[in-house]
């Protein structure tokens, strides 16, 4: 049920600290999981890993958590286009591509996607501001696709970019899905997004590879795999819902800018991804884009 206007107005403005802990460590956990990623594609195929992600993910939480109260139809799209799309076509960046710490800056962008989504079919008006972040962060893409080498392909861009832009059609479908239990909007999604990655992984990587992959897998695979279901998923979306509801989005968004430092940070640290200093110029384009796109109305608001 959507909160009336007056407890709109009456939540707090500023989050307390042990809020403001646990929104730093979402970010946390959604920025190390690109290393947690890499270290999974180790011994998986990617839309296997994807698969196996979201079996996870709705499996044996539907027991517990009640299908929201939205149209099958909902739950088929935004598991289809975040499930089989936006992970599926990250997962397979990733595997050769893509450094995990340049994987979680790029999708990032699936916030100008968003934009340019909600203009296209909402009829949205895209503002002089938001054209300035956009402008920000694709000089950040460029300064990457100029410096492609070993950490990412023009491939590697181009699948992340596109995972960036399922994203942003799933958050469409969430938008127009209205207020819900978004833990179980994910959980429940999740089902519709394994058979079309399982078929997938059949056609494109093969039994062999199927086989082999879960043969080898490790109990770090499969720390990876969990990890990325109750941790990335369960925990993340549900205290990110959590915090929204109790907070003026505009209060807990910027929180989500820590995502890519965390990423970044956690592939230096983890997987000694080298930080060279063009990495660092792409980012701060990249995350001052976004920055201004989350800031700059709230900034206006108090002119």
């Amino acid at each position: 049920m959507p909160l009336s206007m007056t407890a709109m107005s009456a939540r707090p403005a500023h989050l307390s600290l042990p809020h403001v802990l646990l929104a730093v460590a979402v970010a946390a956990v959604w920025g190390s999981n690109f290393v947690v990623i890499k270290m999974a594609l180790v011994h998986l195929p990617p839309l296997l890993l994807a698969a196996l992600r979201f079996g996870l993910a709705f499996l044996p939480a539907a027991f517990f958590l009640k299908r929201p109260a939205v149209p099958w139809s909902h739950l088929a799209a935004y598991g289809l286009l975040i499930g089989a799309g936006q992970f599926g076509l990250l997962y397979i960046a990733m595997e050769h591509s893509i450094s995990p710490g340049l994987a979680s800056l790029v999708i990032q962008v699936q916030v100008f996607f968003t934009i340019g989504l909600a203009m296209a079919f909402t009829k949205e008006r895209v503002r002089l501001f938001q054209w300035f972040a956009l402008a920000l962060a694709a000089v950040g893409l460029g300064v990457i696709v100029i410096h492609r080498g070993g950490d990412v392909t023009p491939l590697g861009i181009a699948l992340t970019l596109l995972a960036a832009a399922m994203w942003a059609g799933g958050n469409l479908v969430a938008r127009a899905s209205g207020t819900v239990n978004m833990l179980a909007y994910v959980v429940w999604s999740s089902a519709f997004a394994v058979p079309p990655l399982l078929l997938l992984s059949v056609w494109t990587e093969g039994l062999p590879a199927i086989e082999n992959g879960l043969a080898q897998a490790d109990w770090v695979t499969w720390s990876a795999v969990l990890y990325q279901s109750l941790g990335n998923t369960m925990f993340g979306y549900a205290s990110w819902a959590w915090l929204l509801a109790r907070y003026p989005a505009a209060t807990v968004s910027p929180f989500a800018l820590l995502v890519p430092v965390f990423g970044m940070s956690a592939s230096a640290l983890v997987m000694h991804e080298p930080l060279q200093p063009w990495k660092l110029i792409a980012a701060a384009l990249v995350m001052s884009g976004l920055a201004l796109n989350l800031v700059w109305p709230r900034l206006r608001a108090r002119l």
